[in-house]
Formats: structure tokens, C-alpha cells, sequence
């Protein structure tokens, strides 16, 4: 009964036959609704015309199988192919807020065990292979701007602060700016301590030398100048070569000189930054980018360390 529910759906052609004293209507074809096929399989009209039922040639199950079942399957592969591309995108960024998530309280990576570092070392890799820009040079736009350092294998990269050797003064940023349309890098370092901020950065051009890997030719050295704050904050101690030493006694010698600190301030923050060449031989290097998208940029380096930053104003800089 569904069968045939289906076919009255479609009207046919009849071929008829006539009888001798009918000829005009013998090459007629006569179109009759399937319905009344399929409840009158043999009927007669006045004029003697009879209709037989095995006449008709009726390619439902063609077209259905052209049209119903082929563009079905065509759909299902669409849909497929579109719920693995929202996995892998899901993947992704679960990768990439576990890895931000790994940075933290290991102050870059200058203070991370072996096995902290081996698990970042892994979460690194998955995402490399992950890696949505394979030609980063040729996506400039996306390595255009302010990236901020999160993590980097090179341990040595301040060797004086991770021995604690300069007390109350700390790294408080760690930079890299891009300008694509230049072809221009900044490095830039951004110190705190209890008198304010200052800064030391290296001007660099560079060139592209494959869709991963660009020649970077450092050009210059600037000291930033000194932003002093007008108050001294000094904490309660302060941690020298792992011995805690109580600041509390010094407070006093501090108050009478609040005054001369803030012109101290003024005068210095207004003086231009010292500028330097840096020399020939140190002056070159090279970075391969391995993972470029609009949160992350993975970066290896010539001397085989890795380099983590995070794009200015992404969420993933919010733990």
C-alpha cells in the first residue's frame, strides 16, 4: 500500500488502443492520474476506449535512487566532513588554554621542573601539529603586532634574575612587536621595581627566507628612560640568595627623602632613552615559526629553543 501511495503521487502517460471505428484517437496518448490506475486496473469509457495497466512504464524507483538516495548520502558526507572540522577547532583551542593554563606561577619557564617542562613539551608538539597557518610569512597580517612571552625553554635568557642576585627588581613583561608592513621587530624587556619601571629593547629588521622561517638583523639597543614612581614602596623583605632579609628598619631613612625622590622623578623621566649598536657578530638570527594563529605564535629558534607568545588583549592572557 505505500508503493502505491507513492505512485499516486505522479500522473502517467497511457497508451490506449482503440477500437476499429476510433482511429482518430488511436495515436493520442491520454494522461490519467495514477489513482485511477491503480483502483481501476481495467476500465472502458463510452467511446470503447480500454486502458490496460501493463501499458505503463512507471521509473519511480530510478529517480528516487538518483535524486533521493545519491544527494541523501552527498548530504551525510557534508554534514560529516562539517562536524570534524568543528572537533578539530574544538581541539585546538582546549589545546591551546591547557598550554596557557601550564605557564602558570613558572615565571616563563625560568622556574619549571623537568616534568612541568616535559608536559608543556608535549601540549607544544600537539599543537604543532595542529598548526592552522603551514606558511606563516605569508600571513603577515596574523604576525602583525604586540606578542607577549609566556613561556621559552632558554633558561639562561636572564640569568642574573633567576638567581636572585638584583632584589626588588623583578621582569614584569617580556615583548615582541612585529610591524609586517616595515619588516621591522622590537625585543623588548620591561623591568618593575619599588622606584617605578624601565625598560631595555633591541631594534631588528628582518627577512624572509621560507613561509616558515625568517633572518632576523639586529640594529640597535635602546635603555628606555626610567619611569619613576613618586612614592617609594618598599616591601616588609626581600629574598637575597635564598636568605630573607627584614626591610622594616630602613623605613624611617625612607620617609625624609619622599620629597627629594618625586623631583628626582620628574627630572629623569623627561630625559630622552640611551640608544647603542649592537655588534656585527652577535647581531643575526633566525626563527622558525612552527604555529601561527590569531591567540599563539610558537617560534623556534637557532639555538633549538622554543619561544611561547600570546597576542596583546587574548583571552589566554587571562588565567
Amino acid at each position: 500500500m505505500a508503493a502505491i501511495q507513492l505512485f499516486n503521487q505522479f500522473p502517467c502517460k497511457a497508451r490506449v488502443t482503440t477500437s476499429s471505428n476510433s482511429k482518430s484517437l488511436s495515436k493520442i496518448p491520454i494522461t490519467v492520474p495514477m489513482s485511477s490506475i491503480i483502483h481501476r486496473p481495467v476500465f472502458s469509457t463510452g467511446g470503447g476506449i480500454a486502458v490496460s495497466r501493463g501499458d505503463f512504464r512507471v521509473r519511480a524507483t530510478d529517480a528516487e535512487d538518483e535524486w533521493g538516495t545519491e544527494a541523501g548520502e552527498r548530504g551525510s558526507a557534508a554534514l560529516s566532513v562539517a562536524d570534524e572540522a568543528i572537533e578539530a577547532v574544538e581541539e585546538t583551542e582546549r589545546l591551546k588554554r591547557s598550554l596557557a593554563d601550564s605557564f602558570y606561577g613558572i615565571d616563563r619557564g625560568l622556574n619549571t621542573s623537568s616534568e612541568t617542562r616535559a608536559e608543556i613539551g608535549d601540549l607544544i608538539t600537539q599543537l604543532e601539529s595542529k598548526n592552522p597557518t603551514p606558511a606563516p610569512t605569508e600571513a603577515l597580517f596574523l604576525l602583525n603586532g604586540k606578542w607577549i612571552l609566556a613561556y621559552t625553554s632558554f633558561v639562561n635568557l636572564f640569568p642574573l634574575l633567576s638567581r636572585g642576585i638584583l632584589p626588588l627588581v623583578k621582569v614584569d613583561e617580556i615583548s615582541q612587536t612585529i610591524d609586517s608592513d616595515n619588516f621591522t621587530v622590537q625585543n623588548s624587556v620591561r623591568f618593575a621595581g619599588p622606584l617605578g619601571t624601565n625598560s631595555i629593547s633591541t631594534n631588528a629588521k628582518f627577512e624572509i627566507r621560507s613561509p616558515k622561517r625568517v633572518q632576523i638583523k639586529f640594529e640597535q639597543g635602546v635603555i628606555g628612560t626610567p619611569q619613576l614612581t613618586d612614592s617609594i614602596e618598599i616591601p616588609d623583605n626581600v629574598e637575597v640568595l635564598g636568605q630573607k632579609i627584614d626591610l622594616n628598619p630602613i623605613r624611617g631613612l625612607l620617609t625624609s627623602v619622599q620629597d627629594t625622590a618625586s623631583s628626582v622623578a620628574r627630572s629623569i623621566s623627561s630625559q630622552p632613552p640611551l640608544k647603542f649598536s649592537l655588534p656585527g657578530d652577535k647581531a643575526e638570527s633566525w626563527l622558525l615559526t612552527t604555529y601561527l594563529d590569531k591567540d599563539i605564535r610558537i617560534s623556534r629558534g637557532d639555538g633549538g629553543s622554543i619561544f611561547v607568545l600570546i597576542k596583546e588583549g587574548s583571552p589566554l592572557l587571562n588565567p
